[in-house]
């Protein structure tokens, strides 16, 4: 059966970067910010871990957005409900502070322009543990424009986060798509790989390889930004 769908990671995919230094600016920078409301910074970062973790084990009954706000109500009462606007004002005023952690490549959007010519579906698959407004600020930087994705996954439309499987197939549902119809490319071996367990190709990107686990990745198509546009190219 043909391609008639690929699905993009962004952190270290589309938006070149080291995940772990970003994830580490990031806490900083949301630290300072709440600090000055009260949030005391090292039982904030437990918090945010507490709301991860949430969405990671969803099962599915609520949004990873309502998944994340109890875990951290758990922790800080009620005050943190009424403090979301205040984290809705960081992204839109602090958060873009951190693009200068990430790289940039011009092939991405080269990528998704081409396969948009050839009447490809093309999805940002990207973990949804991030609200949209920090996401639509990450396809910025990576010189992307959000409308040229068919769905763009984030914390407020999604139910399961990855590695889970149904992360996978909740996407291919809201787009009416078939597992042999799709390729899934993403820089993380557990994560981004996992799609395969429900009949997903797949194509693990090396320019920024995440495989903590050490897992075997010797059976996954795999290789450079050159060696997946050469991949796409071909197999599409």
């Amino acid at each position: 059966m043909s391609i008639k769908a690929v699905l993009f990671d962004l952190d270290a995919t589309l938006l070149p970067m080291d995940q772990n230094k970003f994830i580490e600016e990031y806490f900083k920078s949301l630290s300072a910010k709440m600090s000055k409301y009260g949030y005391e910074p090292k039982k904030l970062i437990e918090a945010m871990w507490s709301g991860v973790k949430a969405m990671v084990l969803s099962t599915g009954e609520k949004t990873n957005e309502e998944s994340f706000w109890d875990a951290f109500k758990a922790v800080f009462g009620d005050k943190a409900l009424n403090d979301i606007e205040i984290h809705k004002d960081y992204y839109e005023n602090d958060f873009d502070a951190l693009k200068i952690v990430c790289g940039y490549t011009p092939k991405a959007n080269e990528l998704i322009k081409h396969l948009k010519k050839k009447e490809i579906t093309v999805v940002l698959a990207t973990n949804p543990v991030y609200p949209l407004i920090a996401t639509e600020k990450r396809i910025g930087w990576a010189g992307l424009d959000k409308n040229d994705f068919a769905l763009v996954t984030t914390f407020e439309n999604s139910h399961f986060c990855k590695p889970n499987p149904n992360y996978y197939k909740e996407i291919l549902e809201k787009l009416n798509l078939k597992p042999e119809e799709c390729i899934m490319v993403g820089n993380d071996a557990l994560e981004d790989m996992a799609a395969e367990k429900i009949g997903i190709k797949v194509f693990l990107l090396t320019d920024n390889l995440l495989n903590p686990k050490n897992l075997d990745v010797s059976k996954y198509p795999q290789g450079s930004f050159e060696e997946l546009y050469s991949f796409l190219k071909n197999l599409i």
